[in-house]
């Protein structure tokens, strides 16, 4: 893959980086570059390769997916002036 002049300025304008045509050629070896060796990563076999989530063989730790009320509920509400059953009362906005 490889990337022309208008690409690199259609790329420029989406990041909202201003980019005179000087440097359009820089830019133009840059990204080609990065995309080169991209290309050359989709060589490397994996095959049989687990996938790592982190650089040591670890258990992620998981917590029990409990449904609950945070029992905070006095907590949250102990400051507003009006509550009824752990909801906030606020006056009515539109008749």
């Amino acid at each position: 893959m490889s990337v022309d002049a208008t690409t690199v300025r259609r790329i420029a304008h989406l990041a909202r980086i201003a980019v005179s045509d000087a440097e359009v050629p820089h830019l133009q070896g840059e990204l080609n570059a990065m995309l080169a060796f991209v290309e050359q990563l989709s060589e490397v076999n994996i095959d049989g390769v687990e996938p790592m989530t982190s650089v040591t063989p670890m258990e992620m730790k998981k917590r029990a997916d409990l449904v609950n009320d945070g029992e905070k509920a006095d907590d949250i509400v102990r400051n507003a002036p009006d509550t009824v059953n752990h909801f906030f009362l606020v006056p009515k906005v539109v008749e």
